[in-house]
């Protein structure tokens, strides 16, 4: 076992939040010096820009709920009965949820998908985001129904390589704890706008990668393993009673 999850083991830490007035913006130095540490402990991710937004939308929306394994079935199973994503589209409701039934909320998800496809324009095509401004780009992802920030992130992020870091739950948890991000501030827009201006040019797949894996391993939202984790000396807990 290692020393991180010991010590989650061995002793449980209570969360509980802190009054806003206690939280200061990061410096640069301090964002600059935890990125160094999160690079020493997780590395510097590569992973290009795979070039098919719809692919991403519709990933996102299985992943609601569900594990990796079950949302990667799902969306497998999609592409088998569906060859193009014009043909999931114009599909009957009902087919598309049988394709998808592993993800779970097949019902809910079914729909989702096929009202995003339908309110994109007829080539279904979002390439013009590759070189767009982004706010533009932004505002018209959110304007998909179902599509909120943390999914236009992803689009944009992972699709295009574009400069905008998705804001999940794990990302939220760790980036408030570490105060890079003001408590109780919610995941949508503010969180969003605050991890992209603390985030240098070209780095927010490595802050979103290391920040995700960081509070799956170690900052973990009922049982954060402090005693173990390797920014405890530079981590102000926020939000977490020790």
């Amino acid at each position: 076992m290692s020393p991180a999850r010991a010590g989650a083991a061995a002793r449980p830490v209570a969360v509980a939040p802190v009054p806003r007035a206690q939280w200061a913006p990061p410096s640069r130095a301090r964002v600059a010096g935890l990125r160094r540490r999160l690079a020493a402990l997780y590395g510097v991710p590569v992973q290009p820009p795979h070039g098919d937004p719809l692919a991403e939308l519709v990933l996102t929306v299985l992943s609601q709920s569900t594990n990796d394994r079950n949302r990667d079935v799902a969306y497998l199973r999609l592409r088998e009965w569906f060859p193009t994503w014009e043909a999931v589209r114009d599909a009957p409701i009902a087919d598309v949820e049988e394709a998808i039934r592993p993800g779970g909320l097949h019902v809910q998800k079914s729909r989702r998908i096929v009202a995003m496809l339908q309110a994109l324009p007829a080539d279904l095509s979002l390439d013009w985001m590759r070189d767009a401004p982004l706010p533009a780009c932004r505002e018209a992802l959110c304007a998909l129904p179902g599509v909120g920030r943390k999914t236009a992130a992803c689009v944009l992020l992972f699709s295009f390589g574009r400069d905008d870091v998705p804001v999940d739950t794990h990302v939220s948890r760790v980036g408030e704890r570490l105060g890079l991000l003001r408590p109780g501030s919610g995941l949508d827009p503010e969180r969003h706008d605050a991890m992209n201006a603390l985030t240098p040019r070209g780095r927010a797949l490595e802050l979103h990668v290391q920040l995700l894996r960081h509070g799956r391993r170690t900052c973990h939202a009922q049982r954060p393993a402090c005693r173990g984790c390797a920014l405890r000396r530079s981590c102000p807990g926020v939000g977490v009673a020790r």
